[in-house]
């Protein structure tokens, strides 16, 4: 039996994010892989198409990935580990944006602030729902209160990804606050 839209999409994830040549892809300077380098890469593990790829950015709800205006690249929107310029357009965030993670992290965060580990960016929500889903993730969930305007008045630069989150390189421990507080 192949594989189902959501293994294949865990494995674009994977490759347009961190590890592009696992499967002989080669991202450029923006994070742009050729959709042919891919469709190509991924039929030689089994029956892929331009339509599923085309159906699995279609129907991802987080809007992980976005085409070029022509059809002919694609690229994960933010989560890299590889460095990349996603050519994200700085904005100016809410006063207040949110963070999930697992119960587990707190104890760290609360002495590092939130850092961004692997990824280029340390990811935000606009709201608490997504936050949470975020943090169910890794356990018994955990949500931060980010000072995001204070962080702005203090020179701190946000961005907005294509798919609606928040990044930002890190947020120092005296702009968190519990979201139970």
């Amino acid at each position: 039996m192949g594989r189902s839209l959501i293994e294949w999409s865990r494995l674009l994830a994977m490759v347009l994010r961190h590890k592009p040549d696992a499967v002989g892809i080669k991202l450029d300077t923006h994070g742009w892989a050729e959709v042919s380098a891919i469709v190509s890469a991924f039929s030689k593990m089994g029956t892929f198409t331009v339509a599923m790829l085309n159906e699995i950015v279609r129907d991802d709800e987080k809007k992980r990935y976005s085409f070029s205006a022509d059809g002919t690249k694609i690229r994960a929107n933010q989560g890299h580990s590889v460095k990349v310029d996603v050519e994200l357009k700085e904005a100016v965030p809410p006063e207040v944006l949110y963070h999930g993670t697992g119960r587990k992290y707190v104890e760290s965060i609360n002495k590092e602030g939130l850092l961004p580990r692997q990824r280029l960016y340390v990811h935000l929500s606009g709201d608490v729902e997504t936050a949470l889903k975020v943090g169910k993730r890794h356990g018994e969930p955990f949500i931060y209160k980010i000072l995001a305007g204070k962080m702005v008045d203090a020179g701190y630069k946000f961005y907005l990804s294509e798919n609606g989150v928040w990044l930002t390189k890190a947020v120092p421990v005296k702009f968190l606050r519990s979201y139970e507080e």
